[in-house]
């Protein structure tokens, strides 16, 4: 072959390899950019999502009455020396215009005792608190309260306690005071409709016993069911006369009694 053939076939093979390695060389690059099969390969970062907004709440239920209830303790009770902060904070808990009949809602916080039929009334606020408080309630104790009328005093006491026990005379009272307290949550406080002179032997002994109606003496069932150290609240008199508030404190066999002042209350009715 001749010098200039020589020349061209070299030419040749030099371009046919710059070909043949532009082509190994672009299939490497594509082997390599290709995931291997069974190896995890980083994920591309996602882009961030809005944050999502809460639902909004349903608006809460407003006791519209609760300021009502805090200028009574405030200007009626704690002005009047009550200072025992549970019975406060009951007090303006239990929302005494549900015990009260529909007629005398605009009075249900007024300083005075309203009507609820059968010839009974819903006490003063005052007296309310008065008494609860020289019960001295534990949580815990065990309460008797006799005379529940509406059920406003019982709701108190369970603010304090969760061993209530109530019981009131008049059939048609004590039905539908277990059915406002059951309907207000109070599912703990027991009504039985009987003759408190005699109170509720069943549950005896009491921590504390309460009456918010008057007997003409004090009624001895009442100071038998007493625990030792227990405390009893009552206002005795005649119908219609003077009455007094009376503490009585069981102390083993005797029983130390201390005369608070004068009440009216509605007496204590029933065949004793």
């Amino acid at each position: 072959m001749s010098v200039r053939g020589k020349i061209r076939m070299t030419i040749i093979a030099i371009a046919l390899a710059s070909v043949l390695g532009a082509i190994f060389l672009t299939a490497c690059a594509q082997t390599i950019a290709s995931p291997t099969p069974g190896v995890e390969m980083p994920s591309p970062t996602p882009q961030p999502s809005p944050t999502p907004q809460p639902s909004p709440t349903p608006t809460a239920v407003i006791d519209r009455r609760y300021h009502e209830r805090q200028q009574m303790v405030w200007n009626q009770i704690r002005a009047r020396g009550v200072s025992d902060e549970a019975v406060l904070t009951a007090m303006e808990t239990v929302p005494r215009h549900e015990f009260v009949p529909a007629e005398y809602l605009d009075q249900a916080y007024a300083d005075h005792p309203l009507p609820i039929g059968y010839g009974q009334t819903i006490s003063q606020p005052f007296i309310v608190a008065w008494m609860t408080e020289l019960l001295e309630l534990e949580s815990g104790d065990k309460v008797l309260e006799i005379g529940t009328g509406s059920g406003y005093q019982a709701a108190v006491l369970a603010e304090l306690t969760d061993q209530v026990y109530s019981v009131e005379i008049i059939e048609e009272l004590a039905k539908s005071a277990e059915e406002r307290l059951r309907g207000l949550g109070y599912t703990k406080v027991k009504v039985k409709h009987a003759d408190g002179y005699y109170g509720w032997e069943e549950h005896a002994p009491y921590d504390a016993i309460i009456v918010t109606c008057a007997p003409d003496h004090i009624p001895h069932p009442l100071v038998q069911q007493l625990k030792d150290g227990g405390r009893l609240v009552i206002p005795v008199g005649p119908p219609g006369g003077y009455q007094s508030l009376w503490l009585l404190t069981k102390q083993g066999d005797q029983v130390l009694s201390h005369n608070l002042g004068g009440v009216r209350f509605v007496p204590l009715t029933g065949e004793h």
